[in-house]
């Protein structure tokens, strides 16, 4: 049925520890090629650690999947090297609407503050992103890829994890310091350790369509849907939205979901009810007479993919299990609406990448990889609620709820009190660290709450070395002390001695005031010291995820040691 996509098909090679049959002591396995798997390879390569990604099939997913990635992904990739290619392909947008029935009940716009370098979410098929994630694992001489490779059995204790693995030429054996599991929904490796979810599945179904379409141009601007549904994907092809309708005349007592991708591809969302058979309605003149209903007779499409899936909400009790580490799908799953799977899985990746190298070279202990456990256990149960709640709207459970969300839809038109209570699927937001183990507690006031202990720090436009940027792209590869206004000669000293480095940028003042010693940037449009709270000599201490672990008005030198300390379990 794919019309706009040749899967490609990676070569199965045979490895050195294959062929000689002499297992190699690995530092990191991952299971899963992935999203979450390939980010997982390519951030542990880029922070220096040799890493294995093994999986069993030799191709991108089939479908387009997931489909939305959020600001804070992006600039994960971006990091990467990866997020360019990724936005100039995908499609960017911002802001969502909420239909009930024909008439507009909500609308909100993900990035109401203006000037940062990523936009707040595009959408692109999975398989473009796992192309552009193979190739450049490809690339990294770090990072060894292995197709066809699967994982039979596994035996952990503290020295590390044994894998028995089967290839086309046979099966043998490998050992690892440690284990990602990135190996999705129905990982093998938690089922091998007899580990499960806790949560719930959802009583209802969904169908996914990708339709190519292709709307007649010249088609006039319609005032409402209603007049010229193929007016209106005119429109949205221009300028793209994310629009979600309750009770629409096309498809009515349910919920329909539309998105644009890339390659006139656009994602309908039909919600159908639990009794609804899912081989049924996978069929073509089940899917068709929906779409055309919901485009109309002006539109000309075609099929390109179509799946029926039923979602829930569930989690691991940890994701680490001594050296065996659980991210994305394998540690937690959420229902679509939000666009938090593969963006959480990211997520999960940011979070553990830096720690495991840490620890693999020696600059912190082995119980920082805890916090991985506690702060993204936080950030799953965070997306859990959210998922939860908007899957509770979607889909009430009884006449009394359909009643009370109906009401708000209604009130929402007129009354901004109800617009907040209207929820199609919080989008993907990072959920902060609060009350992290690795967070310094705060002695100073600030004026920035979102730039807080455990907060992700804010991005901003800059001058450095003469050029335009932006603070993200300075941060994410070590820490940073991110200092307003120049650092005392007794400060700078006593960065150069801490383990590991930390990097000094040093904000304003005017060009011939600036003392050497340190990286300088300049605030031109004031942005950075508003979003910071900023004032002459406050200073933040910024994690290798970009997470802000500690912030002063006076940055001693003891306290930024302390806080490094306390950011690498080492205190």
């Amino acid at each position: 049925m794919q019309k706009t996509y040749q899967y490609p098909e990676y070569a199965y090679r045979q490895s050195d520890e294959q062929r000689l049959g002499q297992p190699q002591d690995h530092a990191v396995v991952v299971i899963g090629a992935g999203p979450v798997g390939l980010t997982m390879g390519l951030d542990l390569a880029e922070r220096g650690t040799p890493v294995v990604v093994l999986d069993d099939n030799n191709s991108v997913s089939i479908g387009s999947r997931a489909v939305c990635y959020a600001k804070r992904t992006l600039e994960v990739w971006d990091r990467l090297g990866v997020a360019a290619p990724l936005v100039a392909r995908g499609v960017s947008w911002k802001v969502g609407k909420v239909f009930h029935r024909d008439d507009l009940a909500y609308r909100f716009d993900l990035l109401p503050e203006p000037q940062h370098k990523l936009p707040a979410m595009i959408n692109l098929q999975q398989y473009h992103l796992e192309e552009r994630l193979v190739e450049a694992c490809d690339a990294h001489p770090r990072v060894d890829l292995r197709w066809k490779h699967k994982l039979l059995a596994l035996e952990h204790d503290d020295a590390g994890v044994r894998l028995t693995v089967e290839t086309p030429d046979g099966v043998f054996q490998m050992h690892t310091r440690y284990l990602i599991a990135c190996d999705g929904a129905s990982s093998d490796v938690r089922r091998m350790m007899g580990l499960e979810f806790q949560g719930q599945a959802f009583q209802d179904r969904f169908l996914i369509a990708d339709v190519v379409i292709q709307p007649k141009a010249g088609a006039p601007d319609p005032g409402a849907l209603a007049q010229s549904r193929g007016a209106t994907l005119q429109r949205l092809d221009a300028e793209p939205e994310r629009w979600f309708w309750f009770d629409p005349p096309f498809h009515p007592g349910q919920s329909v979901l539309l998105h644009k991708q890339a390659d006139q591809v656009w994602r309908i969302d039909f919600q159908l009810g639990w009794q609804a058979d899912p081989v049924e309605e996978k069929r073509p003149e089940r899917v068709i007479p929906r779409i055309r209903a919901m485009l109309g007779e002006d539109v000309a499409f075609e099929l390109e993919w179509v799946s029926v899936y039923q979602f829930a909400c569930r989690r691991m009790d940890h994701f680490r299990h001594g050296r065996v580490l659980f991210a994305g799908d394998s540690a937690h799953q959420v229902s679509p609406f939000g666009a938090r799977g593969a963006n959480t899985g990211v997520q999960d990746v940011d979070n553990l990448a830096w720690k495991l190298a840490a620890v693999l070279r020696g600059e912190a202990p082995d119980a920082l990889l805890d916090s991985y456990d506690a702060e993204r256990v936080q950030a799953a149960d965070d997306n859990l609620g959210h998922s939860t709640r908007a899957t509770d709207f979607i889909t009430p459970k009884s006449a009394t709820s359909r009643l009370l969300r109906d009401a708000v839809l209604e009130l929402a038109r007129d009354c901004a009190f109800a617009r907040p209570l209207v929820n199609s699927g919080r989008l993907s937001t990072p959920t902060p660290y609060v009350g992290s183990a690795l967070n310094s507690a705060e002695e100073d006031l600030f004026a920035a709450p979102t730039a807080a202990p455990g907060w992700g720090a804010p991005d901003a436009p800059l001058r450095h070395a003469g050029g335009a940027g932006w603070l993200v792209d300075l941060l994410g590869r070590g820490f940073v002390l991110l200092h307003f206004g120049p650092a005392s000669e007794a400060l700078r000293r006593a960065l150069q001695d801490l383990t590991p480095a930390v990097q000094l940028l040093q904000v304003g003042p005017t060009p011939d005031d600036r003392p050497g010693g340190g990286a300088w940037l300049d605030d031109c449009e004031g942005l950075l010291a508003q979003r910071y709270g900023a004032a002459a000599g406050t200073a933040y201490l910024v994690r290798p995820d970009r997470v802000v672990a500690a912030r002063w008005r006076e940055a001693e030198p003891a306290r930024v040691r302390a806080a490094l300390d306390r950011a690498l379990a080492r205190a």
